[in-house]
């Protein structure tokens, strides 16, 4: 498992607003095709400098391809990258600070210690 790839892939999808678009309506395409393309680019390098060994495991990339941010949390991706992520995908289908609430109340069931969430 690589947390540090789930945080890249949250953080580079959180950045565009045409990914996180996209990422709401076609969730598993939208993780085949950034796995694909995007998953050993280096970040803040030239295009043509990557790397060729990082790739989800199928629990990252059906808990990336069902939404499904407890999953992720589980996983270890950071809860800051999850929240703004998903807050940007569904806040508008949900009244003033609704969502945010429910993602609290479906992360109710962690307490301390929080999975580890360094890279």
């Amino acid at each position: 498992m690589s947390k540090y790839l789930l945080d890249k892939f949250l953080f580079t999808v959180d950045r565009d607003p045409g990914l996180v678009e996209r990422y709401r309506e076609d969730p598993a395409g939208t993780v085949a095709w950034w796995e694909e393309t995007q998953a050993n680019r280096i970040l803040n390098c030239v295009g043509a400098e990557s790397s060729t060994w990082l790739a989800f495991e199928e629990e990252e990339r059906a808990a990336l391809a069902a939404h499904d941010y407890v999953k992720l949390f589980e996983l270890g991706a950071h809860p800051f990258l999850t929240l703004t992520l998903f807050i940007g995908m569904f806040e508008r289908d949900h009244g003033p600070l609704e969502f945010q609430r429910e993602y609290a109340r479906r992360l109710a069931h962690f307490s301390l210690p929080y999975p580890d969430i360094a890279t």
